[in-house]
Parts: structure tokens; sequence; C-alpha cells
């Protein structure tokens, strides 16, 4: 089978790293991939919401499959025009049509699906410029830690914890008068703090079923102990030692049955992953967000411990044909720690010479921002490479995965030393 493969980060590295495996693939190609990618299959010059030119690569270079690894793709519509396209409407896409991208694309889209379809959540409200004062009123009537998310798409960083009322009332203005995150907070959701233990579960559907991949946790600060700025992920782990047993029989209970019945009684066209932010609240699950696509740095603890075939499942997935898939995972506990550029998440210098990859012997060494200049490897983004390791605890995965980081050099390299450190 020939596989396109949209995305250049981590995510997409490890995504490509396993379908490389498989027996099922002829030739992978990964656009724009990175650095690392090129080991798996060939890197593609394509933008991932250039419709036309992926197309054409498509009908060109005869593909059977596309994978889309970042969301944007998918809230700008990528499934909606091969539906569409009579010369390619036949090419199976792995991931949901426009309408069911929303569910990423627009955070109140999401809470009124939940609140539709009963699946738990924080009490919530939204607002728009033209109602900044009354979401004001409101944060009066919260308690702090106060919480204000950014209504579309902002690579991660649109959801703000505020401890200080006042503070969030200049930050709600920021956002809706002061365009801090662009269009992606002209609406700005506000909602209550949820106290608990957060996690990701992940779920690939067809459809109409379902299988439940590995749970994650990961950890979005920039600075140890959960403090500084939110970034795209700075490490993650799996399985959750809290996670197996009755907890993940209420989420798939509580949650992802009804979240699978919804996108079937909303008429959504949901073929891919779901990603599920959850928090245990005293043991009881409650949903922070949606995403529409495998998260990034949690692929890179999840989809390893997948023993599966991944080309198996994307082809059971386009096919409807998951209920007689049986997902085999491994028992392997996986910790990643990721390797950013100075100054992430804010501005960062690019063009970093790194060494030591090929040190590295136990564990997976996966790009994300790098790329190869005159056969040199150089970083090209502000998440750069995310080290892997396994092993039978918590405690053993987390001492390989910081040896494998010690290997590896660039000017300005920063990375936390205490991913994990919470669930020992």
């Amino acid at each position: 089978m020939k596989i396109l493969l949209l995305g250049s980060g981590g995510r997409e590295y490890t995504m490509a790293l396993k379908m490389a495996e498989s027996e099922l693939l002829t030739k992978l190609y990964i656009a724009p991939g990175n650095g690392g990618t090129e080991k798996f299959g060939e890197n593609v010059n394509l933008g991932g919401e250039d419709f036309g030119s992926i197309k054409a690569f498509v009908l060109d270079k005869e593909i059977e499959m596309v994978i889309i690894g970042p969301e944007a793709p998918l809230v700008a519509g990528i499934v909606d025009f091969f539906k569409a396209d009579s010369s390619i409407s036949h090419v199976p896409l792995i991931g949901p049509d426009k309408l069911g991208a929303t569910l990423e694309g627009s955070k109140d889209f999401a809470k009124e699906f939940m609140a539709r379809h009963n699946i738990p959540t924080a009490a919530y409200q939204t607002f728009t410029s033209e109602t900044v004062n009354k979401g004001k009123l409101f944060l009066e009537t919260l308690s702090a830690p106060f919480v204000l998310k950014a209504d579309g798409l902002a690579g991660g960083k649109g959801v703000l914890i505020l401890n200080n009322l006042e503070e969030a009332k200049s930050e709600l203005e920021a956002m809706l008068l002061g365009n801090k995150f662009g269009q992606a907070s002209e609406s700005v959701v506000i909602e209550e703090f949820l106290d608990g233990i957060e996690l990701s579960v992940f779920v690939l559907t067809d459809g109409k079923d379902y299988l439940i991949l590995p749970e994650a946790k990961d950890y979005k600060r920039i600075g140890e102990g959960d403090t500084g700025l939110n970034t795209g992920g700075m490490g993650a782990v799996s399985p959750v030692p809290f996670a197996p047993g009755s907890f993940l029989q209420k989420v798939e209970d509580r949650i992802v049955k009804p979240t699978i019945e919804g996108f079937q009684k909303d008429g959504y066209d949901y073929k891919g992953f779901v990603f599920i932010g959850l928090m245990n609240i005293k043991g009881d699950p409650f949903v922070i967000e949606y995403n529409v696509r495998m998260g990034d740095p949690e692929t890179e603890v999840v989809f390893p411990r997948i023993k599966t075939d991944l080309v198996s499942l994307f082809k059971a997935t386009a096919e409807q044909n998951l209920s007689n898939i049986k997902l085999e995972i491994s028992d392997d506990t996986a910790l990643t720690v990721m390797m950013v550029s100075g100054g992430y998440p804010e501005s960062y210098p690019k063009g970093k010479i790194i060494t030591g990859t090929e040190n590295v012997k136990d564990g997976l060494v996966i790009h994300a921002g790098t790329k190869k200049v005159n056969g040199k490897l150089e970083t090209s983004g502000g998440r750069v490479i995310s080290c892997t390791a396994f092993g039978d605890s918590i405690i053993e995965a987390q001492k390989k995965a910081y040896l494998m980081a010690d290997q590896i050099c660039y000017d300005g390299l920063y990375f936390r030393k205490d991913i994990g450190n919470d669930l020992k």
C-alpha cells in the first residue's frame, strides 16, 4: 500500500516508524517530514493545507491512503475536499470531516457537543469582544483558579490558568480586545477549574466501532514542577498508574461510548483518532477538551506500546472493520523527554547543529523540529527531539530516557528533568 502521511513533528516521525514495520506498506511519503523521517520513506515538499497540490501528488503517485497527523488540515476540511472530488474520492483518509474536526477547531462547539450528549465536563460560558464585560462579571462568580481558553486553534498555547481575579480580567481583555491569540481568541471560553489529575485517553474509531489505545499523561508547562508558560508538551508517560481498571471503565462508559454515539447522531463522517483530555477528580473522569488527532508528545509513548500492525489498523478504520481487530499492547512503561530550543515557547533561534543522536543505542530518538542541511542535522523548531525509553517501571524508563538526553547536544538545548516524578 502506498501511503501519504501529512505532518512534520515527533508525532509523524513515530507514526512513520511504526508504519515502516508493516508488511502492508510498499511506499511511504511524508509531507513535509523532518530531518529523521527520511529513514522510513520519502520526504516531499507539500503543505498540509495546500489541497490542490496534495490532490495532484495523490494522483501522480497513485496514493492509496492519506494519514493526517496535525489538526490544521482537518479543521480546514481536507476530508470534505477529497469526498467532493470524484478523481480522489476513492482514496481513504484517516481523520474526521470538517464538521467533526470542529470539536478541536472550536472549544465552544465541543462544549455544546458534550452538553448535548451528557458527557461530564466543567461548567462554562463563552464570550466575545462585544460581551467582554459580561465575561468579567462571570469571572466574579467563580473561585480561583480561573480558566480562560481561546476558542480556536492556538498551537496548544491558548489556555490560561490564573489565580488572580484582576489578572484574569486583564487577560480576558487581552484575548478578546488585544488580539493576544489572533483569530483563535475572537471568542473565549471561561470555565470552572477542575482540581484533579490530568491524563489523556486515545480512541481510534471507524465511525461505528472503536478501539481504546494506551492512555498517557503529558507535561505542558515549560518549567519543572509544572511552572511557567504552556508549551506543546515537554514529555509524556504511558501507561498512567491510576488509570487501568475501574477508572478506565468509567471513561469508556461515561465518555467514549456517548462520544462515538454522538458522532453518529450528529452526522459526522468520523474515521480517525479522538484525543480525549481528561481530569480524574476523586476517581471520576471529566472531559477538559477533545482533539481530533493524536497528541504530541503522547504519540511518542502511545504508539511504541502498540504491537498490532499500524497499517492494518488504518486499513480496518477505512473499511469500517475495527470490530474484527484485536489490539495488542506492550506491558512496558514508556517515558519520553522533549528537548527544546532555548527561548521556547517564545522566540527561539533555528539552525543549531545537533550532535550525539548516533550515540544513543537504548531507546528511540524521535525527531520533531529537525532538518538536514548539507548532510548535517540542525534545529528547525521549538520542540526539537524527543527521547523515548522503556522499562518495567516509570523509574527504569525515566532513568534510561535521561541517559539518552544527556548524549545529545546543540546550542541552547533545554529539557525538563522531572518528567514522570509525580507518578512514581
